[in-house]
């Protein structure tokens, strides 16, 4: 009597181990101490999962029974919940109003701190934009903005298409030379090369900028004695004159001594018409001349001696 008894048991157990058996499973071995368990907790189900795998420890913020009278394989239909009366869905994102310029930099400096704006005067040193001063680093505003701030004036002297031979045929560019200066004594020669004009007036102005010298001139706007230059073939004459006669020079040599605010000079190209050999060699001149002053220091003379 007592082993009928027994096996039933037995298989009553082993009935209770089958849904888990099949959706989890277990060895055969751990089924009946998983049975078990079960017999006993019947209210945690979840504590009996957990204990064949110890990572996935129950959460007790998030509500799991749910997933107890499940099926998984089965199709589960999808029902969302109705729109409540009177709701009117938000417009999309890209039919909302456009946000400012400042609007966006302020989100932008929230985000990553002060925004770069890698425009600068010589063109090389990055300074930090604030996005309450409202700067223009537009193409053409910001070179024009620079123009009027540090007080050069520019002047185009030659622009050129230059072509360059790959194996696909020619590469053209333009090569822009510009002169640069603030027509009190400084000026600067420049050269740049871009697939643009605009582009290549603007990097020869920046390289300008960069190679700036200083002009000698006495008190009558002239030069303090005659100084000669060369530069490649180009040979540049310079001679000072009295006042009223303005500037007598041909070429690129007029617009330099122009631009650094030589008002009384005689200038004469020789060897070479090249634009910017010229320029370079005036440049070349301009630097070898020496103020009066100069030379009375190194002599260790008064200049009133010099005149005699």
């Amino acid at each position: 009597m007592a082993a009928p008894s027994l096996s039933s048991t037995i298989n009553s157990l082993s009935t209770l181990s089958l849904p888990t058996s099949s959706r989890f499973s277990l060895p055969p071995n751990r089924l009946p101490i998983l049975s078990k368990s079960n017999h006993h907790h019947h209210h945690h189900p979840t504590l009996s999962h957990s204990s064949p795998i110890p990572k996935c420890k129950p959460s007790d913020d998030i509500d799991t029974s749910f997933f107890d009278s499940v099926n998984p394989n089965d199709d589960i239909a999808f029902n969302p919940p109705e729109p409540p009366e009177g709701f009117v869905a938000p417009p999309s994102f890209d039919d909302g109003p456009l946000e400012a310029e400042d609007e966006i930099a302020t989100a932008y400096e929230e985000l990553y701190g002060p925004a770069y704006s890698g425009v600068s005067l010589l063109g090389n040193d990055v300074f930090v934009m604030d996005s309450k001063l409202k700067k223009d680093t537009g193409f053409g505003s910001g070179a024009k903005k620079e123009k009027l701030r540090d007080g050069f004036e520019e002047r185009v002297v030659q622009v050129r298409r230059v072509t360059k031979v790959v194996k696909g045929g020619k590469q053209l560019r333009f090569r822009a030379v510009v002169v640069v200066g603030d027509k009190k004594g400084q000026v600067g020669v420049g050269v740049g090369k871009a697939k643009e004009v605009i582009a290549a007036v603007q990097k020869s102005a920046v390289n300008a900028r960069r190679n700036i010298i200083k002009v000698p001139m006495t008190k009558y706007s002239t030069f303090p004695h005659r100084s000669d230059g060369d530069y490649g073939a180009a040979k540049v004459m310079l001679r000072p004159a009295s006042p009223g006669t303005g500037v007598i020079a041909g070429g690129s040599v007029r617009i330099v001594l122009e631009m650094a605010g030589v008002e009384n000079a005689l200038g004469k190209q020789l060897g070479s018409n090249n634009a910017l050999n010229n320029a370079r060699a005036t440049v070349v001149a301009v630097q070898k001349m020496k103020q009066f002053r100069e030379v009375a220091e190194e002599r260790g003379i008064p200049m009133e001696e010099l005149w005699k």
